[in-house]
């Protein structure tokens, strides 16, 4: 029996990718992961599940958004990762305005679970509710699925608030954590959320990729 939300794969996405990449020294989204940009090794791992088109999250002079959708901040200043999550709400709020939900994931964080969507939605019991990623002990909330009902109160806060940590936000809202285990592979578990932010970093995903991509 359908949860509270029958079909996850109709839930609309969007990439998170408005950061400055400073530790990278370049746009990490285009740093190559086994020859392959991470933009889009990770549009098309999510892509594969959802009906609807993945958008993107960046600014309006985005280089290359391989044919998605972009949807800037609509609040300047580069505010932190809910001034894109706001404008992934507001975007869903327009475009699909029968959703109830909006997906965010990250685009410097290659290896979490094909079916992470799915299995957010899951937990969620009605419209008002915030379901996060979770993994060894950390949340993940940009891996979220965010109600589209809290826009008005999040841009608020977002403006309001100086520090806007993501963790304060949720903290006045109800949040559904999923845990996602490890992965294992052939030179241990490596945690699905492994983020990639400087240069060693992404040599460290390239042992990892190489150690899945080995195993039987």
């Amino acid at each position: 029996m359908p949860g509270f939300i029958a079909k996850p794969e109709d839930i609309p996405v969007v990439l998170l990718a408005g950061g400055r990449s400073s530790r990278m020294g370049v746009n990490k989204a285009f740093a190559l992961l086994a020859g392959e940009s991470l933009l889009a090794r990770i549009s098309s791992k999510i892509g594969e599940r959802q009906s609807r088109p993945i958008a993107l999250n960046a600014d309006t002079d985005w280089p290359d958004a391989m044919g998605m959708l972009l949807v800037p901040d609509s609040i300047p200043g580069k505010l932190g990762p809910l001034a894109g999550v706001l404008a992934a709400m507001q975007d869903a709020i327009l475009r699909y305005p029968q959703v109830s939900h909006v997906a965010t994931i990250p685009i410097d964080t290659p290896f979490f679970a094909p079916d992470l969507i799915a299995r957010l939605a899951d937990v969620l019991h009605g419209p008002d509710e915030i379901a996060i990623a979770a993994s060894l002990g950390q949340d993940h909330p940009v891996f979220g699925l965010w109600p589209v009902s809290a826009a008005t109160d999040l841009e608020r806060w977002i403006v309001s608030d100086e520090k806007r940590r993501v963790r304060d936000f949720l903290a006045l809202h109800k949040v559904l954590q999923v845990e996602f285990p490890a992965i294992e592979t052939a030179i241990g578990p490596l945690d699905p959320f492994f983020n990639i932010n400087t240069p060693a970093d992404l040599a460290e995903a390239e042992t990892w990729l190489a150690a899945l991509e080995s195993m039987p």
